[in-house]
């Protein structure tokens, strides 16, 4: 370890230190993130372009007293190193290991946990007006990236700030840009002016002075927007009651610290802006961005390299291929995501189709919605989200997509446990929120070439269709090329046992559930649909074996085991259930294999738990 960042265990260390060393922790800083994220995975091009901006704010703001939000919270790796969490940084996303994002049981300094996008300016917004309530004086410091920024809570948030009179900060880190030579010297000076106190002071002095003139007035005004609209962008941010500061280089000390310094003085709300680039001093990642994003392991000397031997192919990878495949078969497909092209499996479709690629920024809201109204038209809506994230869709779910009974293809991928990104992106409730809405269907395939097919059926109905699949590859199986549709509300019989006993599993846990079934000798259903359930299935089951056990990789409460327990009530069948599913906790981060284990739905703790059910 260097000389300067083996010595900081908390920020207080660092506001010790001279202006002078900054730039060299930052380079220190910079390798130790990058050396981190090699032996663990992670994010990494977003987290070595806030090195500099994580310094800046540590050493001008005396945090954890300043409450620092960092919007979804994928760049917070330097703050955690700077937080005293430095030698765990190589338990970062491990089972028992610190968290990828902040969390507030981890850290008095991860003041709000967060991992989904835009989030920042409405919780410090509310950190700042709880400390005006109490009769406290803190800084509050929202930072949050330019792709969060295209939601709409962010701005809703705005609306509500820029009407407040607490020390609220917006830093917007712009990583999408780069500084043009013209804005570079000059901007920082005027940056550093248009923070200071005499520029603030005078533009308020100027206002009084002026407003009973009210044409000199407006002509001030105008000549002060033309002024800053050569050197900074649009003054959109001020007409929401922001005072608007820059851009300026993120990765520049010698302009942010100064700026921050001055902005930390004035009054009411203010926005930064500041322009970083993503893998900043890692060449590789500066030229590939998003292939460095949240790469897992690997050799920072000699980059990410593809694995010799082909892999099995993903679900993500199925979804993408089936959609070239059904837009070429038919026109009336449009592919819609929210931000998430390369995570959903849709780089292709959008190089094939790009007239039929809708990509609405992160605003799950706006997409469903949007959906809605393209369906409205005739047109045959997939969108492709994470299950996790159509939670923030669910009233335009019900309202825009469900009540109108509209064709809306919903492609749930990361449904269940994701491993390493933890709770907050665990797909753990999509069936238990999706099958009490009328008119919504949710499969739930159980390998690959069953998601491939089950798809189709799915773009065949008339009303709303859930297909939710799991993060990663499945059992391997051969995957058709063709795209005929599986029977829709329709399973089957895998495994006929002895036992008496009859396993109701839905999706992918399928394979653990047939070795268990193999021990226990018991039946196997493949029932494929949560909803609408195969009742004639479950009856003829039901009637044939003494106890039933329903098992699925999401949560227990209102899941897809309860809707069994629904239907035999319907159907006046009374038999043993036993329920195997998530628990009714947040789980946590971790290797996805272990995480299942410990939730007792490999193949041993299904057979142990159904043993431990049975009457001896």
């Amino acid at each position: 370890m260097n000389n300067l960042l083996q010595h900081i265990d908390q920020p207080s260390d660092l506001r010790a230190l001279s202006r002078a060393q900054l730039p060299g922790l930052a380079t220190e800083l910079r390798q130790y993130v990058l050396e981190s994220v090699a032996q663990t995975g992670g994010h990494l091009s977003s987290n070595l372009g806030t090195v500099e901006l994580t310094i800046a704010l540590h050493y001008v703001f005396n945090t954890p007293e300043d409450r620092i939000v960092w919007d979804v919270g994928h760049q917070t790796y330097p703050h955690k190193i700077l937080t005293g969490r430095r030698d765990r940084m190589h338990s970062l996303r491990q089972f028992g290991g610190i968290s990828g994002f902040p969390k507030r049981d981890e850290s008095e300094y991860d003041t709000f946990g967060t991992a989904h996008s835009s989030t920042s300016i409405s919780a410090a917004l509310g950190m700042a007006m709880a400390a005006h309530q109490k009769g406290e004086y803190r800084h509050a410091i929202a930072v949050i990236g330019d792709g969060a920024m295209t939601a709409g809570m962010a701005f809703e948030a705005l609306n509500n700030a820029g009407v407040q009179d607490v020390p609220l900060l917006v830093v917007l880190n712009d990583n999408d840009m780069s500084i043009s030579p013209p804005v570079g010297a000059l901007n920082r000076y005027l940056a550093q002016l248009m923070s200071g106190q005499f520029y603030a002071a005078a533009k308020q002095v100027g206002k009084q002075v002026l407003k009973n003139a009210p044409p000199l007035f407006e002509l001030a005004k105008r000549l002060e927007e033309h002024a800053k609209g050569m050197v900074v962008p649009a003054t959109l941010f001020e007409k929401f009651g922001f005072n608007y500061v820059g851009p300026i280089d993120g990765h520049d000390l010698d302009s942010l610290i100064p700026t921050l310094e001055n902005i930390k003085h004035l009054k009411g709300p203010q926005f930064l802006h500041v322009v970083t680039k993503k893998g900043q001093g890692y060449k590789l990642a500066e030229a590939d961005p998003v292939a460095y994003h949240g790469p897992g392991k690997f050799d920072p000397a000699v980059g990410l390299v593809k694995p010799a031997v082909a892999p099995k192919l993903t679900f993500t990878q199925v979804f993408g291929q089936w959609l070239c495949d059904m837009a070429a078969h038919d026109q009336r497909l449009v592919a819609i995501t929210p931000a998430m092209r390369e995570g959903s499996g849709m780089v292709e479709f959008h190089r094939q189709f790009p007239d039929r690629y809708h990509d609405v920024g992160i605003a799950e809201q706006h997409a469903v919605t949007f959906a809605a109204g393209m369906a409205c038209e005739g047109l045959k809506p997939v969108v492709a989200i994470y299950s996790t994230f159509l939670q923030r869709g669910y009233d335009q779910l019900i309202h825009d997509v469900a009540l109108q009974n509209l064709p809306v293809v919903f492609a749930l991928d990361r449904a269940g446990l994701v491993g390493a990104d933890g709770a907050t992106h665990a797909g753990a409730y999509d069936i238990a929120f999706l099958r009490c809405i009328p008119n919504v269907a949710v499969a739930c395939p159980a390998d690959e070439a069953e998601c491939r097919g089950l798809l189709t059926t799915a773009f065949q109905q008339n009303h709303p269709v859930a297909v939710r699949y799991p993060r990663g590859s499945g059992m391997g199986v051969d995957v058709p090329t063709h795209l005929d549709p599986l029977p829709y509300g329709k399973g089957e019989v895998r495994r006929t046992g002895q036992s008496g006993v009859a396993m109701l599993v839905f999706g992918t846990l399928l394979g653990e559930a047939l070795k268990a079934a193999q021990a226990l000798d018991a039946t196997v259903v493949n029932m494929r649909w949560a909803k609408p359930l195969d009742t004639e299935l479950l009856a003829s089951v039901a009637q044939t074996h003494t106890s039933l056990v329903t098992v699925e990789e999401g949560c227990l409460m209102g899941g897809a085991g309860s809707a069994v327990l629904e239907a035999l009530q319907t159907l006046s069948v009374q038999k043993p259930v036993l329920r195997l599913g998530l628990s009714d906790v947040f789980i946590d981060h971790g290797d996805p294999v272990k995480l299942l284990a410990l939730q007792g739905l490999d193949a041993s703790g299904l057979e142990a738990s159904v043993r431990q059910w049975l009457p001896a």
